[in-house]
């Protein structure tokens, strides 16, 4: 068995590789736009900086949606369903072939970069299960290639196998998570499972974390220091120090289960009314042409209203304490909006860590996380199935870390700021993460893997 190991090991270095180049692009696209646009802003220039930030946008989600329509309509949109249905038994024409990963990579990362509410979860799973099928066939139809390595792997019941464990790495890249990537393959993506294959399945997504934790941590190291190699691990721990719980937080953490259920049932139902919405319109379009532009324009609106919140938000931001001044009445100006576009303008992780930090209790107040609350809610829901290789994990943690800080800071405005030890639970930031946790269950419905998941997250 020493060549499936060998294989296993290669596809989670590959994964891993490639887990670390999507977040390095969809990193520098994002620093590259707001630097665009960034003179223009404080110069207070806002008509400048909307159609720059409109324009670059529109570049990005106009090259995503294409890529996704013309170039690899298997990528379309997330490609975890696919590759669900792949794994039990549903056969999928042009699913793992060369112009889908090429498709799927060039969407997702330019999805994410262009600041619709997504993530690139789905399609790292996609490409994941799309590099342990290439490296383990060794053979490509589109390309001609037909390799005589590791024949005997050759057949339906390794291809799926070594599919599962990419898709497992593909996840546990993205989140840092081994454990979870396996347990979620297990729980959510494959249904025929054994010891053997849940082994080399966790060694696969232990060297897809560990390459591309290596290759952040260097590259920050090299980038930063000027020394290859330095490992910058405080740069992704939330919480150092467990918290000794009082009995009392069992309440709203209840509270959180059952919001998270209730809401995630409503994105559900929302979401699959808008699928159903959107087939039928489209369907209706008789020429394929026209319902492919269709479906583009779809995206460029979403876009479209995305950005008018935004640069809107972000320009009032700007201006909020010169307005307060002229205008003390002005609430609108110094408490919701500066609040709101912190949360909304910044990309889906750091709005995250925002919500998620601790010891920031009059951070955020209830209007602007209201407000975020029921823009990201619609939009996200609106933004799940178009045109564009995304992912919802992004969406689902930033939606639930909203209201999870809610409840948090009604705890804060009940018992008060708290300093000792017996009362630090109370805090929005924890909770945020708890209600981040809860709409992800209530959405996903995944219980184990979610829980090993975040608490690979937040240790």
């Amino acid at each position: 068995e020493w060549d499936r190991w060998l294989l296993m090991g290669l596809i989670g270095i590959a994964v891993g590789m490639l887990g670390f180049l999507t977040h390095q692009i969809i990193d520098c696209l994002i620093k590259l736009k707001w630097d665009l646009v960034e003179n223009y802003l404080k110069d207070g220039n806002f008509h400048v900086t909307w159609m720059c930030v409109l324009g670059s946008g529109l570049a990005m989600i106009l090259v995503s949606s294409s890529s996704v329509l013309f170039f690899c309509p298997a990528g379309s949109p997330s490609g975890l369903p696919e590759i669900i249905g792949y794994l039990n038994g549903t056969s999928i024409q042009h699913l793992f072939n060369i112009k889908t990963f090429l498709g799927t990579f060039v969407s997702c990362v330019l999805a994410v970069a262009s600041g619709l509410f997504c993530g690139p979860e789905g399609p790292m799973i996609h490409l994941g299960a799309i590099m342990g099928c290439g490296l383990s066939q060794l053979q490509s139809d589109t390309l001609g290639i037909r390799l005589p390595f590791f024949t005997r792997f050759r057949n339906s019941a390794d291809k799926r196998s070594f599919i599962t464990a990419g898709a497992g790495a593909g996840i546990a890249s993205v989140l840092r998570a081994p454990v979870g990537g396996l347990l979620f393959t297990l729980e959510e993506v494959s249904s025929s499972w054994d010891i053997r294959l849940a082994w080399q399945t966790f060694f696969c997504c232990l060297t897809a974390t560990f390459t591309t934790d290596l290759l952040s941590s260097s590259l920050y190291g090299l980038v930063y220091r000027g020394h290859f190699g330095f490992f910058e691990v405080e740069k992704r721990i939330l919480f150092w120090d467990l918290l000794d719980m009082s009995v009392l937080a069992f309440i709203p953490t209840i509270l959180l289960g059952v919001l998270g259920g209730l809401l995630g049932a409503l994105f559900v139902s929302l979401n699959l009314k808008i699928n159903k919405l959107r087939m039928q319109l489209f369907n209706s379009i008789p020429k394929s042409s026209l319902r492919k532009i269709s479906k583009l324009l779809e995206t460029v609106l979403i876009l479209v209203m995305i950005y008018i919140l935004f640069v809107t938000l972000r320009h009032m931001r700007t201006n909020a304490l010169h307005s307060f001044v002229r205008d003390p009445f002005n609430v609108l100006y110094l408490f919701l909006c500066p609040a709101a576009a912190a949360l909304l303008v910044e990309n889906g992780k750091q709005g995250i860590t925002y919500l998620f930090k601790r010891g920031t209790p009059g951070e955020f107040g209830y209007a602007s996380l209201c407000t975020t609350l029921a823009f990201y809610f619609i939009l996200s829901c609106w933004t799940a199935g178009s045109a564009v290789a995304s992912g919802l994990v992004i969406p689902m943690l930033y939606t639930g870390a909203l209201y999870g800080r809610i409840i948090g800071l009604i705890l804060v405005s009940i018992f008060g700021v708290q300093t000792n030890k017996y009362g630090a639970w109370i805090d929005p930031g924890l909770f945020a993460a708890i209600g981040a946790a809860s709409f992800f269950s209530g959405v996903s419905r995944l219980t184990i893997s979610l829980t090993v998941i975040m608490v690979s997250m937040f240790s």
